[in-house]
């Protein structure tokens, strides 16, 4: 293996020598083709049958090592895309450029940018396995699916009419020593509103919401986070209210399961005030500094040196700043049997004002009945606008299975190794292993993996040590399956 990698040193040095061949090759959801065909390249480099399906999914078959060639297969399973973001500072282009990796010993992280622990790491463990020498294992059934963060499209087209195992570890969790077993079911919905432009003459403005926490809008929906795109609606209305405006431009949030973090909107103001205006921004940054854990919220408006510009008119956008006021976003319901999980979320991910106003949401249910309500509150409120709906991407909850073998298998391998129990729960995330439940009957599924902090962000981190005892508890679990 190349000992020049930017992760050489760090231990199990195959997982993390595979981490960084991975996190080398451009791989956001939407662009995984080199990712794909790297992982053929790889099995053909150790003539480890494979076959790649139209999709760009991966599928890895291994026999079982001495003396476990009669034992029913396992089936490993992760995916190869990951959230591309990025300071705003940070000039890489991730779509063309793979990440800067580096640690300082106790974390990996990626220079200005997400790592893709999320879930690189559940590749790198898989490569490892199909190369080592001196693991035993049951025949191993891998498959790595593309796009699973854009709605689990890869998961959803995949044929798995040739697989014959129906035990599978799904390494897609973040939370070292805690095993999922169940998740919720979720869907992403568009909304686009027609808006028509005319010269509008004027002086210009810029307001800006930014440094909010973000994250992963279904692991910390519930964490307290303000959403910019929320918080710029309330900041348009708020001005709009001292003075008609027309909008210019209007950029929010650019993942569907990732909370905005910023958001921009430039507009002509007739009769503007910029002392007023500041006064406004300086009021809502002190209010979600206060209300949310957003000790960095930053709120500011500034002119611009246009007189003018083609923008909407302030009928149109009026009804921009109505949707962003009135659309849902946050905690719907939470369990009423286990009081800590949310039950039904939706986040108002990503907008962006051309000539239609486009909106994006990502909704998460663990019951089917209030994911279609959230879902029909959003369509009503845009046909009530005049905007047209769509609802796309729907998976279904993976539920609970009362009869686990995998499962008290895992758990009497990790107290066994760590001294203590894991934590077995429920989320509100959505996980790939209810569709591919769906594909195969009977599946005995559990989610494990090493722990990572911020994901979808770029303060995104993975934890070294944490690495190498997942590693290790992999390795024990397989022995004993």
């Amino acid at each position: 293996m190349e000992n020049n990698l930017p992760l050489a040193g760090l231990e199990p040095e195959s997982v993390f020598t595979y981490f960084s061949q991975l996190c080398a090759i451009p791989h956001g959801s939407g662009n995984t083709k080199a990712i794909s065909d790297f992982l053929v390249f790889f099995a053909q480099e150790h003539g480890i049958f494979c076959r790649q399906d139209e999709l760009n999914n991966v599928i890895f078959f291994q026999p079982g090592t001495p003396g476990y060639e009669d034992h029913p297969p396992v089936i490993l399973q992760g995916h190869m895309d990951m959230v591309c973001a990025q300071d705003p500072d940070c000039p890489k282009d991730m779509a063309a450029e793979g990440l800067d990796v580096t640690h300082d010993g106790k974390f990996v992280f990626a220079k200005g940018t997400s790592l893709g622990g999320d879930d690189g790491i559940a590749v790198a463990y898989a490569m490892a396995l199909l190369t080592a020498k001196d693991v035993p294992h049951p025949p191993l059934e891998i498959l790595v699916t593309v796009d699973e963060e854009t709605g689990m499209f890869g998961a959803a087209g995949v044929d798995l009419s040739d697989f014959r195992g129906r035990r599978m570890l799904n390494l897609d969790s973040e939370d070292e020593g805690v095993f999922t077993v169940s998740c919720a079911g979720g869907a992403r919905a568009a909304v686009s509103l027609p808006t028509p432009r005319r010269a509008v003459y004027g002086p210009c403005l810029r307001l800006t919401v930014e440094g909010l926490r973000g994250g992963h809008s279904g692991v910390e929906i519930n964490r307290n986070r303000a959403n910019a795109n929320k918080a710029m609606g309330l900041l348009l209305a708020r001005v709009r209210e001292k003075m008609p405006i027309c909008l210019t431009s209007l950029t929010g949030g650019d993942k569907d399961n990732a909370i905005p973090q910023s958001c921009v909107a430039t507009l002509v103001a007739m009769g503007t005030d910029l002392e007023a205006v500041n006064t406004i921004a300086e009021d809502l940054q002190r209010e979600l500094r206060a209300q949310y854990d957003e000790p960095n919220a930053t709120v500011s408006g500034e002119n611009l040196e246009a007189l003018g510009g083609n923008a909407l008119s302030t009928a149109d956008t009026e009804r921009v700043i109505r949707f962003l006021t009135e659309a849902p976003h946050g905690v719907a319901s939470m369990c009423p049997d286990l009081p800590d999980l949310v039950q039904t979320s939706d986040n108002l991910a990503s907008l962006r004002l051309g000539d239609t106003f486009e909106v994006r949401f990502s909704v998460r249910s663990s019951v089917e009945a209030e994911k279609q309500t959230l879902l029909e509150k959003i369509r009503s409120l845009a046909e009530e606008l005049g905007a047209s709906f769509q609802a796309s991407g729907e998976y279904p909850a993976w539920e609970y299975r009362a009869e686990s073998p995998l499962r008290e298998k895992l758990v009497a391998v990790y107290t066994r190794i760590y001294g203590q129990a894991p934590q077995v729960v429920a989320i509100h995330a959505g996980l790939e292993c209810g569709l591919l439940g769906k594909k195969l009957p009977g599946l005995d599924c559990v989610s494990l993996g090493p722990q990572m902090h911020d994901i979808h962000t770029s303060r995104e981190k993975l934890d070294i040590a944490s690495v190498a005892r997942t590693w290790e508890l992999l390795k024990a679990v397989l022995k004993e399956l």
